[in-house]
């Protein structure tokens, strides 16, 4: 399967810069994937699509500010992105400089912080921070909020709290569950009260999930790694709801990848660890009924996800429907359902 088949136009002042000013203000494009119709609503009529006895999945991972800036010996300018905390004074990251650091090199970060280059593990560097606080102290300090390449700007103060859920609680990610961010906590009690469940896992999102693909078959794409946590309580809400013929939504891409890997030996079962778990057309899905998401950038491996569950076309009608409607994409954007059943008139 050719990835240029996942590819779609798009305007570039379409993509979403900033927030809105209220986390439900954003949009919501209702897509049914067995008939290919389509409804144009508002995010908080999301509780039109849901009812008593379905389920919620969460992804509570909370994102770190994980970008540093600094400099090397030379005076070269450095900016640092954290991938991943491996305990104790040592991170993976993603260096960008004028000219690769090689191992044995020293940084410096803002506010003096000194950091030596360990070595390569594939496309990162392993870093040491051998006089700094706790890495996560550190970060709360002197760190950015690692916003996305395509937004061009500078983190602020109010992306700290933006470019993170209302439920975000375990630091570890370094870009945000993006289909999370429309929810305020008013909507969430009004779920509740509508009956709806909601059960929270675990997925440290890694910058791989920007990485494009170099491939041309989506077959050649070798998918990046990403820690996760689906914990027993979940996988009993999901029996609960099954028994009780209420729907499973995942709230994101990172909850559906979190679900089916850990149901990939049959069954759902409690699991710790990471997964490479590459989801396109012909995935046979074994936990989830809907999604709730971001619109995704073409060609990506987040495109294909949701071409898996609702079908490539019917996908790149809903995204080419989205533009024409001047929808705000990515991770600011606007977003999207995906649930069978979900009726409404084509658009």
């Amino acid at each position: 399967m050719k990835v240029s088949d996942f590819h779609y136009d798009l305007p570039e002042r379409l993509i979403a810069s900033e927030p809105l000013p209220n986390r439900t203000d954003s949009r919501l494009l209702v897509l049914d994937p067995e008939t290919g119709r389509r409804t144009d609503r508002q995010f908080p009529a999301i509780r039109d699509y849901l009812r008593d006895g379905d389920l919620l999945v969460l992804n509570d991972t909370r994102v770190l500010p994980a970008r540093l800036y600094g400099r090397k010996a030379t005076g070269g300018a450095v900016e640092i992105l954290l991938e991943r905390l491996t305990g104790g004074p040592d991170a993976l990251a993603q260096i960008r400089a004028s000219k690769t650091p090689k191992p044995g090199a020293r940084l410096l970060l803002e506010g003096d912080v000194p950091v030596e280059v360990i070595g390569r593990e594939g496309d990162f560097f392993r870093l040491r921070f051998p006089d700094a606080p706790p890495l996560p102290q550190l970060l709360e300090r002197h760190g950015h909020m690692p916003l996305p390449p395509y937004i061009k700007r500078q983190d602020t103060d109010a992306d700290r709290e933006r470019y993170q859920t209302v439920f975000a609680d375990k630091p570890g990610a370094v870009a945000a569950p993006t289909a999370g961010l429309h929810f305020d906590e008013p909507l969430l009690e009004a779920l509740q009260a509508m009956g709806v469940e909601t059960a929270s896992l675990t997925l440290h999102v890694g910058a791989g999930t920007f990485q494009p693909i170099r491939s041309d078959t989506i077959e050649g794409h070798p998918m990046h790694a990403e820690w996760l946590s689906v914990p027993a309580s979940v996988c009993e809400a999901v029996r609960r709801t099954r028994a009780r013929g209420g729907r499973i939504i995942a709230v994101g891409t990172t909850v559906v990848r979190a679900l089916e890997a850990a149901a990939a030996p049959g069954e759902l079962t409690p699991f710790e660890g990471e997964t490479e778990i590459f989801i396109y057309p012909g995935f046979d899905f074994r936990v989830i009924d809907g999604l709730i998401t971001n619109f995704h950038l073409p060609a990506s491996t987040l495109v294909m996800l949701v071409s898996a569950l609702a079908g490539r076309q019917a996908i790149l009608d809903a995204y080419r429907h989205a533009v024409g409607e001047q929808y705000r994409f990515f991770s600011y954007g606007d977003a999207m359902l995906i649930l069978p059943g979900a009726g409404g008139e084509p658009s």
